[in-house]
């Protein structure tokens, strides 16, 4: 990998006290290349993990021309001969997995099943409620204008030829991507070994769940939203609790995260200019820039690599706040991580709705407030802020079902204006 001041280096705009976000993650992505190690396992046990090579479709699915309905298959010739209706003589049935031996003639037509193989001589389906039985069952009428020419017919390797990719590496293994494994009868898919992440929260006054609250101490809430978004990664987690503000037990505990982990992440202590210990030794084990990011909130953050006994990690210091801890993360360390394990994801889309009362900001920073995605009295989807929007003020997050993200140059909205949100569907 490319050191983090080799990177920084190259760029003549860099201003560690006024570092916009999309320079930042620009930054975060040129010095961040995938791990290494590959594993084979079964795909009923792949799920959510990361594909290490595409998989190449050994069969065309559908294998065979086939029925995408219950009807009668029959050559569309006759729709050009016919005049208002068309009337065939029916030789038989095609059940699915069971095929008509037999070709269809001229004026003739098979009653098929769904996923049946075209009876050689057919072209086109006409689904059963279009059509009128007659003779016993030996002959069927329909109009002529019920259907056109290869309606409801699948091709042969319409979904996949053989040969083609059919899901690509990097790719981060859904329901359904098993599903289409399973249909090229693949047993099992090489994935990326998951990422090993260790995290902890910094301060003498924080307290885990289940122990006493001394006077002005405050139970870590970071640690528990940290865990539940490293969650929904897959990633194997280790939590090392709450480290005390001292520069032994911290040092121990860098060393510590950085031989067992791929990436380590911390809350407080990282504010720029402050004299903490947390600070000091991250600089200390390695190459880490500490960062005012033009954000709100979440301004101050630490990111770069450290090193203990010959290995190293990427090192992700985020801000004391719970609030600023979750905007950060997920607007630097998902993507982050995401690269680390060699996944292929697309950024969080955003949409444009409008706005529901006036948003103050000034430009110069991007702004992540906290929004409730609703329809308006005209049914035309608003958004409106939570109320308080402080860093510290962990329920705007809990009560919001959006990010509204306001751009660095962007000023006040007013009411009515249209404002760009990010859904928190799937990712909260």
């Amino acid at each position: 990998m490319p050191s983090l001041q080799s990177v920084i280096s190259c760029l003549s705009d860099y201003d560690p006290s006024a570092l916009p976000v999309a320079k930042a993650n620009a930054i975060i992505g040129d010095v961040i290349e995938p791990v290494g190690g590959i594993e084979q396992l079964a795909i009923r046990t792949a799920l959510d993990r990361v594909l290490a090579e595409d998989v190449i479709s050994s069969i065309d699915v559908p294998a065979h021309d086939n029925s995408a309905m219950d009807g009668y298959a029959f050559s569309s010739a006759a729709l050009a001969d016919a005049g208002s209706d068309v009337v065939l003589q029916v030789i038989g049935t095609a059940y699915a997995g069971n095929a008509l031996g037999s070709p269809a003639g001229p004026g003739q037509a098979v009653r098929i099943m769904t996923g049946a193989v075209m009876p050689d001589g057919c072209d086109t389906v006409v689904p059963q409620e279009f059509v009128e039985i007659q003779a016993g069952g030996n002959q069927i009428r329909f109009a002529a204008d019920a259907v056109r020419a290869g309606d409801n017919r699948r091709l042969r390797g319409e979904d996949l030829a053989s040969g083609q990719a059919a899901l690509a590496a990097g790719r981060i293994l859904q329901p359904a991507d098993i599903g289409l494994l399973a249909s090229l009868g693949v047993a099992e898919v090489k994935v990326r070994r998951r990422l090993r992440v260790a995290f902890f929260s910094t301060g003498d006054e924080l307290r885990s769940i289940g122990e006493v609250l001394d006077p002005g101490c405050v139970y870590d809430s970071n640690r528990y939203t940290l865990h539940g978004m490293l969650r929904r990664l897959n990633v194997d987690l280790i939590d090392m609790g709450v480290v005390r503000d001292d520069p032994e037990a911290l040092e121990a505990a860098f060393r510590s995260a950085c031989e067992n982990a791929d990436a380590i992440i911390t809350s407080g202590g990282v504010s720029v200019g402050e004299a903490d210990y947390t600070k000091q030794i991250m600089a200390q084990l390695g190459d880490v820039t500490f960062w005012k990011i033009a954000m709100r909130p979440g301004r101050p953050m630490a990111f770069g690599r450290i090193t203990s006994n010959g290995r190293e990690a990427l090192l992700f210091g985020l801000p004391g706040n719970p609030v600023a801890v979750m905007v950060t993360f997920y607007h630097f360390v998902r993507a982050a991580l995401h690269r680390l394990m060699g996944a292929k994801v697309a950024p969080l889309p955003l949409m444009r709705v409008r706005s529901a009362g006036t948003i103050r900001k000034k430009p110069g920073r991007t702004e992540y407030q906290r929004g409730i995605l609703a329809p308006g009295a005209d049914g035309t989807l608003e958004v409106r802020v939570t109320g308080q929007q402080g860093s510290g003020v962990l329920r705007s997050m809990s009560e919001a079902n959006c990010f509204i993200v306001l751009a660095h140059e962007q000023g006040t909205v007013e009411a009515g204006e249209s404002v760009e949100i990010m859904l928190f569907d799937g990712l909260i």
